[in-house]
């Protein structure tokens, strides 16, 4: 922020990938609209003081994730204290979590990542591009979520319909995350 006299102005942040096309007959690619995100790291006995502050229940077993009841907010289990919690802009996470009167660690990460869209019927041969990750829907389900490796990088995978997913990743690597969808999604379209 720069002190302009009685003027103040703030940055504007511009959106990672903006107007990036991609994709295949078989395979939509789109960029998420922009989302709060908070880093949560909390002990067990900790979880139930959490949950309801933010207002949905933490996931406490590997690879699911848990949606608000009215929507706008998901967390994801990420590690066995640490989940990764998506909201609308504005969901005050942050004072949601210093409110539950628990020790924890909560980090605003909304400007360090991104999500990427991915969806229809070549959407999980389209991420296998990249990913080792098994995504049948017997192995992965609806609700199913992964920290995992994407080509060079770090994800977080969320499985949000049959033919769906949520790719989380740093915006630093937003261009070669969505470079490498493009080409997997071309080969799924063949």
């Amino acid at each position: 922020m720069a002190d302009l006299g009685s003027q103040t102005a703030i940055a504007a942040r511009s959106l990672p990938l903006a107007g990036a096309h991609g994709g295949s007959s078989t395979v939509r690619l789109e960029l998420a609209a922009p989302a709060e995100r908070l880093s949560l790291r909390a002990r067990a006995g900790d979880v139930a003081a959490l949950s309801a502050a933010l207002g949905l229940n933490l996931p406490v077993k590997p690879k699911t994730s848990a949606s608000a009841s009215g929507g706008g907010r998901q967390a994801l289990w990420i590690g066995p204290d640490e989940w990764l919690v998506i909201a609308d802009v504005g969901s005050g996470l942050v004072a949601a979590a210093a409110a539950s009167g628990v020790m924890h660690s909560a980090t605003d990460v909304s400007h360090r990542n991104t999500a990427i869209l991915v969806s229809g019927p070549g959407a999980a041969q389209a991420i296998n591009a990249g990913c080792p990750q098994d995504l049948s829907l017997a192995v992965f389900p609806v609700g199913a979520c992964a920290r995992t490796v994407f080509g060079k990088i770090e994800i977080v995978l969320l499985r949000t319909a049959e033919d769906a997913f949520r790719v989380e990743c740093w915006r630093s690597f937003s261009d070669y995350a969505f470079g490498l969808l493009h080409e997997g999604a071309q080969d799924a379209g063949l």
